[in-house]
């Protein structure tokens, strides 16, 4: 009896470069059982739209669960009233007037204290230098987490993404992310007697006065750190990247005939920051010609979606040319990303045109030095570039 592909699919292929692994899958087991994350993965647009639909079949409470072990029971591990009530109390902020008319002035602030700092030496890392830290401080800002760096900010995230990604059960990414939890628990706690005094129009206030309890805001908050970093951080990488790679395509949107919402766009889709989230069966139920069970855990890898050659035409390459308005990178359904409208705002509004614009020529020096890492979150982990 022949040993099927998935069997074969380890972690550490993954890790490397998980989109030919995803090809083959949607070509010849769209929802195929990996032994070596011990869950289906579901690999077909179609199928991941399928999930989405129905949360009520596909549930985002799951147990044992990597990031309820690594973070507690965060609103992404809870349905129904419970994960509205923690959605409602921390979404004013993050709405897209909200944004525009408060935080957008701090963004471009951040943004431009940043590229300040590098821009007279003609060269800089802008993984390092400017889109993981202007992530880190423009969250930091909408959260009201002022006693803690925008290093700090990082550091957590990091090691929240790692224990929710921690497949192979590494012990020290378990000790650096309680570590991470200490601290950051310390910071939150610090500041929730003003965040309830004073009235602030940020995401700690307004969970504090909307009903929650400080170990709901702490726990919540860590869900927000790691993916308020590591997402920003990677999609303004690869849209710089993009751009970059293809000088053509960067001529068209610096000369205005493409905007930098459809860059953005077309960043997340080519290649997706959150690669893949959990989620548990509920009842039986046939899922891409598959009978799943209740129990049963799926990866729903929507960054496999998002290369689905029956939606995206040459999937792989990156074309701000496309019309990217059915991808899935902030999911979809009542778990839809809190922070979809922060990312249009601070990236493609305000991180994207401001690099370009101040940093003339801006270019690759060694296109293949830029390395690309992960599976469950994906990103560049460096981008060397130089300037005049």
């Amino acid at each position: 009896m022949s040993v099927s592909y998935a069997a074969e699919v380890q972690v550490a292929a993954l890790e490397a470069d998980p989109y030919g692994v995803y090809a083959r899958l949607r070509a010849e087991d769209p929802v195929a059982w990996v032994p070596s994350v011990n869950r289906y993965f579901v690999t077909r647009f179609d199928d991941v739209m399928q999930v989405e639909r129905n949360p009520e079949l596909f549930s985002s409470v799951e147990e044992p669960s990597l990031m309820t072990r690594a973070i507690g029971a965060t609103l992404l591990r809870k349905d129904g009233d419970d994960h509205r009530r923690i959605r409602k109390a921390a979404e004013g902020p993050l709405r897209p007037k909200v944004i525009k008319e408060l935080w957008a002035p701090a963004f471009r602030n951040n943004a431009d204290e940043l590229i300040d700092a590098f821009i007279e030496r003609g060269d800089a890392d802008l993984v390092s230098e400017f889109a993981a830290p202007l992530a880190a401080r423009n969250l930091g800002t909408i959260l009201g987490l002022h006693n803690a760096t925008a290093g700090d900010i990082q550091r957590w995230s990091q090691a929240f993404i790692d224990g929710c990604g921690n497949y192979t059960d590494d012990p020290e990414v378990w000790r650096r992310c309680a570590t991470a939890c200490e601290e950051l628990d310390d910071a939150v706690t610090e500041v929730i007697p003003a965040a309830k005094r004073d009235h602030a129009p940020t995401v700690i206030s307004s969970m504090a006065t909307s009903g929650l309890s400080d170990d709901e805001i702490r726990t919540n908050i860590k869900i927000f750190i790691g993916g308020g970093v590591n997402e920003p951080r990677d999609a303004t990488a690869v849209a710089i990247f993009g751009l970059l790679r293809h000088p053509a395509q960067r001529d068209a949107v610096l000369g205005g005939e493409i905007s930098w919402r459809k860059v953005f766009d077309e960043a997340v889709r080519w290649i997706s920051p959150i690669g893949m989230y959990p989620r548990e069966v509920t009842g039986t139920v046939e899922l891409g010609g598959k009978k799943l069970h209740r129990g049963d855990k799926l990866g729903v890898i929507i960054a496999s979606a998002n290369r689905d050659e029956t939606v995206f035409a040459k999937p792989d390459a990156f074309d701000v040319h496309r019309d990217v308005a059915s991808h899935v990178a902030f999911g979809g359904g009542p778990h839809f990303c809190l922070g979809t409208w922060v990312a249009r705002i601070s990236i493609a509004d305000i991180a994207l045109p401001t690099i370009f614009r101040r940093l003339p020529n801006l270019a690759l020096p060694r296109p293949d030095d830029v390395q690309m890492a992960g599976w469950v979150f994906r990103g560049p982990t460096t981008l060397p570039t130089t300037w005049e």
